[in-house]
């Protein structure tokens, strides 16, 4: 099953509506995204609890790592960078982290409200090259309208 990205932004802005409390709008959007692809086999936020790190979020999916450096793995160059990370094959990205080893591709996208950065949107598949422009670009418009306004 391919998403749907029009009808996932319009269930998510049905379900978010006047919601602004950060986490309980990253747990909507971890399930609802997670649940509309069988791509995804892992969704979920890593949060900006202090400078240079991540901690674990809302997710779907098994155990994620509970911290990450803005200095290590894909989730720590969509923050560091400022922009999103489509990575084919997680094996050859330099610095990796390997929070489950069936994760072959991983797209993260830096989560973005009035304040600044917030955390990353993490996408795990165990397909490689699972992830297209089109994923990225459709799952960047839905955080934007999430999340722009707070």
């Amino acid at each position: 099953m391919r998403v749907d990205y029009s009808d996932l932004a319009k269930r998510i802005a049905a379900l978010t509506a006047g919601e602004i409390d950060e986490v309980a709008l990253m747990a909507t959007l971890a399930c609802e995204i997670h649940h509309a692809d069988d791509r995804f086999d892992w969704t979920g936020f890593y949060r900006v609890t202090e400078p240079e790190l991540l901690k674990i979020g809302p997710y779907q999916g098994g155990h994620g790592c509970l911290v990450i450096p803005f200095a290590r793995g894909v989730c720590g160059a969509a923050a560091r960078e400022g922009r999103t990370q489509l990575v084919p094959d997680v094996g050859a990205f330099p610095g990796h982290i390997a929070c489950a080893s069936s994760t072959r591709s991983e797209l993260v996208i830096p989560v973005y409200a009035r304040r600044g950065l917030i955390g990353v949107l993490d996408i795990d598949s165990d397909q490689p090259d699972a992830f297209t422009q089109e994923d990225a670009s459709a799952l960047e418009g839905i955080l934007k309208d999430v999340f722009g306004a707070l």
